[in-house]
């Protein structure tokens, strides 16, 4: 997993933000089926997503007394961007089977100064990719902490693909 994460990073250290979105919406692909590998993959993706990632996306909106909390980003949601994006090379969700609330995403690039992540309009989400990148690299990584007694997962782990220096076959 460290590799995907090192390429991730690489992605964003050198604003390679077509890249680091590609990895960063098929990252939770590959954890899922380390964690869940019985369920289809639409169902794992959401699955984990909602575990490791919905919390983050998920605020108190007004003042607490109001109580109400509002998911700016579902596991849902976010497997139909994925599969737009691989699939389509798309940003638009609105006809995705997965889709849940919102309809369409805005990627942007880090501004000068500033932040550009969170915001909604209507059924559009704009995400900072680098943000978005770090966010899914701290879940994996506290995803990783929590299986890292579990001799299965531990096993589904060393099993992903490495790319090698030297031919072995």
């Amino acid at each position: 997993m460290d590799n995907f994460i090192q390429a991730l990073e690489k992605c964003v250290a050198d604003k390679n933000w077509y890249g680091a979105l590609f990895i960063v919406l098929t990252l939770p692909d590959i954890c899922g089926k380390i964690e869940y590998p019985s369920k289809c993959s639409t169902q794992r993706y959401k699955d984990w997503f909602e575990r490791y990632l919905e919390p983050h996306y998920t605020k108190q909106v007004g003042s607490p007394a109001m109580g109400m909390v509002h998911k700016f980003l579902s596991g849902s949601d976010c497997y139909a961007i994925r599969c737009a994006l691989l699939h389509e090379g798309t940003d638009e969700i609105g006809e995705q089977r997965a889709q849940e609330s919102l309809d369409r995403f805005h990627f942007t690039e880090p501004p000068q100064s500033g932040c550009i992540h969170f915001n909604k309009s209507g059924k559009a989400l704009q995400l900072q990719v680098d943000k978005f990148a770090s966010e899914m690299i701290q879940a994996i990584r506290s995803w990783l902490s929590e299986i890292s007694c579990d001799n299965q997962k531990q096993e589904r782990l060393s099993k992903l693909m490495k790319v090698y220096k030297e031919v072995r076959l």
